[in-house]
């Protein structure tokens, strides 16, 4: 049997957090046992270096509004704080799943929770236009009074409804990357990257501190694939493919591109800047510094696709 390609999986939010949910622990570990299951069947299929990261928008806005209802009786949290916490509960939860999951399939392999921070330049253009979008869905109404009342920042999101947004700087560096390669080299499943990482940078002294910022979890993901060597970056989404005309009468499915012919796709403004857009970028880094395939498909399609049966396969 020919050795299985390294893998960087990116879980998209509905892979923890299903839309239309409150989205509860218990909802959350049982949406994340719906994913893990999938995993738990990639390494019995014989792919036994994986890296997983995954998304954090709805826990970290969770995080943060409730940091804010209990700011008259506790001490407030950062938002860099926020991230930190949700990485390490979200971290423990997909591990603790994904270790159930391959007990029942008869497998034993370590898996570990990297709490991982991201370097980014403080100076960043991202600052003066925030466009991450976290938290809960609003609609108009209930938008206006949030931005009037809080200050926040909300914009539309995909026709979804409104949702907050805040600066998302480029990642440069991930400060825990060492560690991250040896585990990932030695053959345990990491999970790092959670949210993109914890937006630091250095101030005048030289010295890391914390940002308010999200970082987006695709590109630190594609950086974060790129510095371990994956072979192949998996972005499991809640579609099957990327594509073009979404939503219209020409909607077709993307299924073997060139990178050059997805950047042509992408110029045209085919990808939705909250959606997959950034998917697509961190596909085409990824590619750019080394990657030999990048695959967008949905979860349950994600074995088949590695089989090239599905998805959309972008190659250099």
């Amino acid at each position: 049997m020919s050795k299985k390609p390294c893998i960087v999986i990116a879980l998209g939010g509905n892979a923890i957090s299903k839309p239309g949910l409150r989205g509860t622990i218990t909802e959350q570990i049982y949406s994340t046992n719906e994913s893990m299951v999938h995993v738990a069947e990639l390494v019995a299929n014989g792919y036994e270096r994986i890296l997983i990261t995954h998304g954090n928008g709805p826990q970290v806005g969770s995080a943060i509004l409730r940091s804010e209802i209990a700011s008259k009786y506790t001490y407030p949290l950062p938002m860099d704080i926020c991230v930190a916490d949700t990485q390490g509960g979200m971290g423990y939860m997909i591990q603790q799943v994904l270790l159930n999951c391959l007990r029942e399939r008869g497998i034993k392999k370590p898996v570990a929770t990297i709490i991982t921070q991201t370097y980014v330049d403080a100076h960043d253009n991202a600052f003066d236009n925030p466009s991450k979008p976290v938290g809960m869905f609003y609609n108009e109404k209930e938008a206006q009074e949030l931005m009037a009342g809080r200050h926040w920042v909300l914009k539309e999101d995909a026709g979804r409804g409104w949702r907050r947004v805040v600066p998302s700087p480029k990642p440069i560096d991930i400060q825990e990357k060492e560690t991250i390669k040896v585990l990932f080299e030695k053959g345990h499943i990491v999970i790092a990257g959670g949210g993109g990482g914890i937006p630091v940078a250095l101030n005048r002294y030289n010295k890391y501190y914390g940002i308010e910022a999200v970082i987006d979890k695709d590109r630190s993901t594609a950086l974060i694939a790129n510095e371990v060597g994956a072979e192949i970056l998996l972005i499991m989404t809640g579609v099957e493919f990327a594509y073009i005309g979404y939503g219209g009468p020409n909607q077709r499915a993307l299924t073997g591109m060139t990178a050059q012919e997805i950047e042509m796709h992408l110029e045209n403004g085919e990808f939705a800047d909250g959606s997959m857009k950034p998917k697509i970028e961190a596909c085409l880094t990824f590619l750019e510094h080394g990657g030999k395939e990048a695959i967008i498909t949905s979860i349950p399609k994600c074995l088949a696709a590695l089989r090239g049966k599905t998805g959309t396969h972008i190659k250099p």
